[in-house]
Formats: structure tokens, C-alpha cells, sequence
């Protein structure tokens, strides 16, 4: 059994990073909701821009964090390939989200928009609008958020078991205050 612990910094952004995806996902339903051009459909999309220039941000800070931090030690109990299973996983979540962002960014350039930042900055298109690749780009984009559900969901499910059934650390590792155990 493992006692290191994850660093407050990265349970931080692990949580932060999870929220802003829920929320970026959340926020794209609202389009069926509301017409084109209606105020509240904007602002969606105004918002989901805004948190993807933030999740950006975090995960790049993420990704430092881990580079320098590290990790803790997985359980010794854990088989070769549950190691590689975990390890996998992993590295699976960050290119989808390295995916997401990046082909968001993307897609809001080809579709001819700037980004913008809770209107705090903005950032214009480097390229002409391409309303064909953005719809090939938004279909990619698509399919790294529902990827990004299922093995986030996975993963959530594997911290579960890791608790529930073979009693070890692996989740409360992450969570924001080691439980006594």
C-alpha cells in the first residue's frame, strides 16, 4: 500500500480540470434549446469558448505540475498490467484533453470567429474561415469530449474499485483531504 499523496496543487487542478470539462460539455447542449441568434445561445457559446481558454490553460499548468511533481507510487499489489492499465489511461485522458482544446481553438478560427476570454482579451483568427474543415475539425472535436466521458468515467470507476474492493489508496490519493484510514 502506497502513502504518498498527491500534492494539493494537483488535486487542485484535477478537480478544476474535471468541472471545466462537465461544464464545457454541459454548455454545448443549450444549442437545443435556443434558436440561432438567440442572446442566451450566444452567450453558451461565448462561455463555452471562455472555460476552454481556461481548461487550456490548467492543463497546460497540469501537465508542468506532473513533469515536476510527479506522481506517487501506485500500490506494489497492482499487477504488471493493471500498471500499464493505469498508466495508459492516463496518458489517454491528457491527449484527449490536449485533443479538445486544441482542436476547439481550432474550429472557433475556421469558423471565422476570435477567441475571447470573458471579454477580456481576444485573440483573432490566424487563418481564413473554412466552413468545411470546420465542420470536419467540429466532428473530431466531438468525438475527443465523448471519449474524454467515457474514459474519465473509466477512470472514476477504477478509483472506486481500487477503494471499495481492493482497499488501497489509489483514490483517496487524489481526493482534497487525505481520510484517515
Amino acid at each position: 500500500m502506497s502513502s504518498a499523496s498527491y500534492r494539493p496543487v494537483q488535486k487542485a487542478l484535477h478537480w478544476a480540470i474535471f468541472l471545466l470539462v462537465l461544464a464545457c460539455y454541459g454548455l454545448t447542449y443549450n444549442e437545443v434549446f435556443f434558436a440561432k441568434g438567440d442572446p442566451i445561445r450566444d452567450l453558451s457559446w461565448w462561455s463555452h469558448i471562455s472555460l476552454g481558454l481556461l481548461l487550456t490553460a490548467l492543463i497546460a499548468a497540469r501537465l508542468l505540475a506532473r513533469l515536476t511533481l510527479g506522481t506517487p507510487p501506485l500500490p506494489s499489489t497492482m499487477s504488471g498490467m493493471e500498471v500499464a492499465a493505469a498508466k495508459g489511461a492516463h496518458f489517454l485522458l491528457y491527449a484527449l484533453m490536449i485533443g479538445i482544446v486544441g482542436l476547439g481553438i481550432t474550429l472557433t478560427w475556421l469558423r471565422g470567429d476570435a477567441l475571447t476570454f470573458f471579454g477580456l482579451f481576444t485573440i483573432p483568427a490566424p487563418m481564413a474561415p473554412d466552413r468545411d474543415l470546420a465542420h470536419q475539425v467540429k466532428e473530431l472535436h466531438e468525438l475527443c469530449a465523448d471519449g474524454i466521458l467515457v474514459v474519465a468515467g473509466l477512470h472514476a470507476v477504477a478509483a472506486l474499485w481500487h477503494h471499495y474492493v481492493r482497499g488501497d489508496d489509489v483514490l483517496t490519493r487524489m481526493l482534497p483531504r487525505r481520510s484517515a484510514r
